[in-house]
């Protein structure tokens, strides 16, 4: 787990984990070249008085380390730190926090050994039949999750996993446009802003994702984002061929969000949350679902078939699911919980925010996207299209 180690602790910032991760390094290359420099003897003496205290450390880092250990794969800035903390510190356990950037991603690292180096995992809906035929899940013992009781009942059971065997809700939201206000200048809520080129608000990146972005010009031409037509998902990837080439290119969706903030583009496709966020730290920009409609998904927590820590999984899977966990997991994401028990707890001003809980209008219009089984490859083809052209 070494290399998820430096790379979440770097993702983290210059953390004391890294610093004590450095100076370890740093002193073992140090101690090699003096053993290398001394005489024969001495080098062999040197070097078991070196084995020595290097066991004498291990075994007592060992005692004084954490009783429990925890590997996490989620999405980037998904979390709010001090829950991890909190985490650990009731259950006497080290988190190890790895990220990705799309589901793709994810789906990759499990495949190839992930199932049998994470603990907990957070797949979208439409990734969970993937991941179930693939056989990289296991069962959630429920005894074990009791607090799954919170769940909002609209939420609990859902198609792709009936009974909540192998899945958990973490968090539902929606994917629309995050862009910068021009003045005075009224903004026209479609998604004609990236597939009309009269109504383009200025440079802007799509997103870097296949089902969302072939979903928007599914939407903006009257079609399902499960549509299997083959000549619809065509019309849909010429309209994002077209796109592309008046864009900024493709970005994960906090990768767009930032590029916004720092003014290097004017829009650009973003989950809610993400957007949201962004919204806080600077008024001028603005998130909105297209008035043609669009995805809504739910993030899911899943263990693993061959997780390395199992108890410490589900009690992870359980503390989220607390009423007040629940909601200060959204209160710093800015997504919506699917915790029933969270709602007392959520911020009064999120509540009343249509980036996060849409109108019912707006909720008439979304769709979640279901596994399309081998119809699937005509999305692949299409995508793969637009990104190579």
């Amino acid at each position: 787990t070494l290399p998820i180690l430096i790379y979440s602790s770097v993702k983290r910032g210059i953390t004391p984990d890294i610093n004590a991760l450095s100076t370890l390094i740093v002193l073992a290359s140090v101690a090699g070249t003096v053993l290398m420099s001394l005489p024969s003897r001495a080098r062999i003496r040197a070097f078991q008085v070196v084995l020595i205290l290097g066991i004498v450390g291990f075994l007592w880092g060992r005692a004084a380390g954490p009783r429990n250990h925890l590997n996490v794969l989620m999405w980037s800035e998904y979390i709010d730190p001090k829950v991890v903390e909190d985490f650990e510190k009731r259950f006497d356990c080290r988190v190890t926090l790895d990220v990705f950037e799309d589901l793709e991603s994810m789906l990759a690292k499990l495949q190839q050994g992930g199932s049998s180096l994470y603990d907990v995992v957070t797949p979208s809906d439409y990734v969970v039949p993937v991941l179930l035929r693939l056989k990289l899940l296991g069962e959630i013992r429920h005894e074990h999750v009791p607090n799954i009781a919170n769940i909002d009942p609209k939420f609990a059971g859902p198609p792709f996993d009936p009974g909540n065997q192998y899945t958990v809700p973490y968090q539902w939201g929606t994917v629309g446009i995050y862009l910068r206000r021009k003045g005075d200048r009224p903004i026209e809520r479609t998604w004609g802003l990236l597939f009309d080129p009269a109504r383009q608000p200025g440079t802007f990146l799509m997103m870097d994702g296949i089902r969302e972005m072939l979903g928007a010009a599914l939407k903006y031409r009257g079609h399902s984002i499960n549509s299997t037509d083959p000549r619809e998902i065509r019309e849909a990837r010429d309209l994002l061929l077209e796109a592309k080439r008046r864009s900024a290119g493709f970005e994960g969706g906090v990768g767009g969000k930032n590029r916004v903030l720092a003014r290097a583009v004017d829009a650009a496709v973003a989950y809610n949350g993400d957007a949201v966020r962004g919204t806080r730290d600077d008024p001028e920009t603005v998130f909105f679902v297209p008035e043609e409609g669009g995805e809504i998904w739910m993030d899911n927590m899943a263990i693993p078939v061959q997780a390395p820590h199992r108890d410490a999984a589900e009690a992870f899977i359980n503390f989220i699911l607390e009423a007040e966990t629940g909601a200060r997991v959204s209160n710093f994401n800015q997504y919506a919980t699917p915790n029933r028990a969270s709602m007392a707890y959520i911020n009064a001003k999120d509540l009343q925010n249509p980036a996060i809980y849409p109108s019912p209008g707006i909720m008439d219009k979304l769709e979640f996207l279901r596994d399309l089984g081998p119809d699937l490859k005509l999305y692949d083809e299409a995508w793969t299209q637009v990104k190579s052209k």
